[in-house]
């Protein structure tokens, strides 16, 4: 892991704080945002573009790696809390665990790649499970527009069946930077006009638990998944504990 990964780590550990406008105070908000998708469709690779505009051949993730990115809104200041997912198969029986209580869902797939469209749409099976529609925004992303030459996915077959399903629909590319900050902007948008509570407490002890629990899968993989349960039990005991 990158000092510059564990930089991102350790800034999303901080609590947000309301910022300041001509009209005064600013309120900020958190927002939870998911990556999901099949392995090397560039999940990772475009949350760093987004939060770093910067690009990486990245190593597959292991369990779920972590990013954080504030903007100004009309009316607040926002914070993305990106949450990029595993997409290897050993790590699917637990990604559920990932996106519990998510804002907002990015369904990637690879242009090049038709089967991965395929499983984009079985995540988003999983997402209609879990959530109401209005309890989350979906956006179907289709990325690596870079090779255009190899596509294997029409852009006309997605955005009909993210029109029939109520997606938002974009196409990207990490690589060439297209459509990044607009694809993360189209989710944030929506979200902006709802106002979840400011970030408790429990949230940054969460983080910093995530932190050592990143650590450790990156040294000793096969600990993932069970890391991850305990650290997301441990998180909903502390969130009751708040609210109570």
């Amino acid at each position: 892991m990158s000092a510059e990964e564990l930089f991102s780590l350790q800034d999303m550990a901080q609590r947000v704080t309301s910022g300041t406008s001509p009209q005064g105070p600013r309120p900020s908000y958190m927002y939870k945002v998911v990556l999901l998708g099949s392995m090397s469709v560039g999940k990772s690779s475009l949350a760093y573009r987004y939060v770093r505009n910067d690009f990486r051949e990245l190593l597959p993730t292991v369990g779920c790696s972590f990013f954080t990115h504030a903007l100004d809104l009309d009316e607040a200041t926002v914070k993305l809390e990106i949450w990029d997912t595993a997409g290897q198969e050993k790590y699917q029986s637990v990604c559920h665990l990932y996106y519990r209580d998510a804002h907002a869902a990015l369904l990637v797939y690879d242009i090049a790649h038709k089967q991965t469209l395929s499983r984009a749409k079985l995540w988003l099976e999983e997402l209609e499970k879990r959530f109401l529609p209005n309890e989350i925004v979906v956006a179907l992303v289709g990325n690596k527009t870079d090779l255009a030459a190899e596509r294997e996915v029409t852009t006309e077959e997605a955005e009909e069946f993210a029109r029939a399903k109520g997606l938002l629909f974009m196409e990207t590319s990490a690589k060439s930077n297209h459509q990044v900050n607009d694809v993360f902007m189209s989710v944030a948008s929506p979200l902006g006009t709802t106002h979840p509570q400011p970030p408790q407490l429990w949230l940054c002890g969460q983080c910093l638990t995530s932190l050592v629990a990143i650590l450790i899968c990156t040294i000793c993989p096969h600990l993932a998944s069970g890391l991850m349960v305990l650290l997301h039990l441990a998180s909903f005991k502390a969130r009751n504990a708040q609210d109570g």
